[in-house]
């Protein structure tokens, strides 16, 4: 340590009167040190005072340069020297070395930023700031032939892509075409992987993924599946998550999307179609993915529906009832579910025997795929009576449903199997659907989701309500008195924050269940009228004329 002593003591002497052999010697020495024990030789140069001379040194005419980034660049492996080097303000005077047209001066002041800067969102947002992502990018483009410069900026990317303040510089820039340029010329996987690991976090801009496609990246992705599908390397299998993973990402940019759809006659598009029926589950996977994407709007979905897509995922769907591969299950139910949204689809999906397919998968004990299952279920009896009376007096179907309507585990399923309850019954207006749910115990489930924090959700429970009420009071008399039916819409009809539609629908089913004597008598025991004769002033005149309605009715049965 006491020749690192006067190697600091020289270069102290050295930095006053520029020296050149004397500073290269002295600078040497500290490199030396760093290489022998990094840890001990940087926490003896803090001590020594050395990090406040550095900043003088680090000057773009110097042929010391390189060697001074260096040893920032060793030092700042090291956590505990991080602080220090940037209350030393080191990171100004480095940031400025990245417009040097040294390519060694470059390569360590980027070693040296990475190093401050690793794992510190805070110290990576003040380089955003201070402008390092055009230069850095300008940088990969002038000097792409230098591997160990390119795989500096590479880094550098990464790391800055992970910030959400990045994205926007980043879009101002050409990256996409630099980095597109750079896939292009590489061969082999480590060097591939790299770049995918920076283009992954940029494509989740939706600006970014449209240069990106504008780039060509899309055309070097289906290439990269081509060479690898049929690969049993695990580098292989590896390039060809990876390269899926990334289109089925670009594709959820609504513009990007509609590029590569191209009116459904797009190559990209008919490319990703034909990775359905492979025998390869990660094609499978995103090609059902990829579908789901491009039925982000009705056009598309008609557009697919009629060109024979819906049959593609059948198809698929059919080879995993066995099979059981869930995340394929999920993205073809997924594609089924936003295909089946448009009206004109419902019927023609409905005729293909989707709903036969879809119910295949009622045992299924996997979260994410009965979510999609019920969703897909829902969209396709949305104004369908003859399939939602079908399917409502499915009886293994709504013992699902109920039983499912209890899985607090899971709010979603739980939220869509009783959506999907009421909506058979909404859409069906079906005695049978009504007496099915009555006798399977669901009515109860309505009754709680009419309480749901979600004001559709409330309405869609009172209008199935009032139905099962207007259909079959009866049947449904003892499950109402059960579930506190009338107890929740005084509640419902007491609550200021309830909407006009809630307040409405509360008193129509109000009058449904007057003409059962148990509940009726509730009524009366609750002094509902005093409530809706408040009512009757409302500022929508739709609830104003039902509460004046409601309150002749109360009137003329109390």
């Amino acid at each position: 340590m006491e020749s690192l002593r006067e190697a600091l003591e020289k270069l102290k002497l050295a930095s006053t009167d520029n020296t050149t052999d004397s500073t290269e010697n002295s600078l040497d020495c500290l490199l030396s040190a760093l290489t022998q024990n990094n840890t001990e030789a940087s926490r003896k140069m803090q001590e020594m005072g050395i990090l406040s001379l550095l900043p003088t040194l680090l000057n773009p005419q110097s042929s010391w340069t390189p060697k001074v980034a260096n040893i920032i660049a060793e030092m700042a492996k090291n956590e505990f020297m991080r602080s220090p080097c940037v209350e030393a303000g080191l990171i100004p005077p480095l940031v400025q070395l990245l417009n040097s047209t040294d390519q060694e001066v470059l390569l360590q002041t980027g070693r040296a930023l990475g190093n401050i800067c690793y794992d510190s969102h805070t110290l990576q947002a003040q380089l955003i700031n201070l402008g390092v992502i055009p230069t850095l990018v300008k940088l990969l483009g002038i000097h792409s032939h230098n591997t160990a410069l390119t795989e500096m900026c590479l880094i550098a990317f990464g790391n800055l892509a992970e910030l959400e303040s990045s994205k926007e510089q980043f879009a101002s820039t050409n990256i996409a075409d630099e980095l597109v340029h750079l896939f292009q010329k590489q061969t082999e996987h480590e060097k591939k992987e790299m770049v995918f690991e920076v283009l992954a976090p940029l494509a989740e801009n939706d600006v970014i993924k449209l240069q990106l496609v504008e780039a060509g990246l899309v055309e070097c992705l289906l290439e990269v599946v081509a060479q690898t599908v049929d690969g049993e390397r695990e580098e292989d299998i590896a390039q060809l998550k990876t390269a899926s993973d990334l289109m089925v990402l670009l594709l959820l940019g609504d513009e990007s999307m509609q590029k590569l759809f191209e009116g459904g006659k797009g190559s990209v598009f008919q490319r990703v179609l034909s990775w359905i029926p492979s025998h390869n589950h990660q094609l499978q996977l995103a090609g059902a993915l990829a579908i789901a994407n491009f039925a982000r709007n009705d056009g598309n979905c008609i557009h697919m529906v009629d060109t024979g897509i819906v049959q593609k995922l059948l198809e698929l769907l059919e080879r995993h009832v066995e099979e059981g591969n869930v995340t394929v299950q999920h993205a073809a139910l997924s594609a089924l579910r936003n295909l089946a949204i448009p009206v004109v689809n419902k019927s023609k999906m409905l005729c293909a025997g989707v709903a036969d397919v879809v119910l295949k998968f009622l045992q299924s004990e996997m979260p994410p795929v009965q979510f999609k299952l019920l969703g897909t279920l829902r969209m396709l009896i949305d104004t369908q009576a003859e399939a939602a009376e079908q399917l409502g007096t499915n009886g293994k179907l709504i013992e699902r449903l109920v039983e499912w309507c209890e899985a607090k585990d899971h709010a979603g399923v739980m939220g869509e199997s009783n959506r999907l309850l009421s909506a058979l019954i909404r859409h069906s207006k079906s005695k049978e659907v009504v007496r099915t749910v009555i006798q399977k115990g669901g009515v109860k489930h309505l009754v709680t989701m009419a309480t749901s924090e979600h004001m559709i959700m409330q309405n869609e429970a009172l209008v199935a309500l009032g139905l099962i009420a207007a259909l079959d009071l009866v049947a449904a008399e003892k499950d109402f008195v059960g579930a506190n039916l009338v107890s929740v819409l005084h509640k419902l009809l007491s609550d200021e924050r309830s909407a006009p539609e809630i307040k409405y629908n509360s008193m129509i089913l109000i009058c449904a269940v007057m003409g059962s004597e148990p509940l009726h008598k509730e009524v009366q025991s609750l002094a509902f009228i005093d409530v809706v004769s408040k009512l009757r002033s409302h500022e929508n005149k739709t609830v104003s004329h039902q509460a004046s309605l409601t309150e002749q009715l109360l009137t003329a049965q109390s």
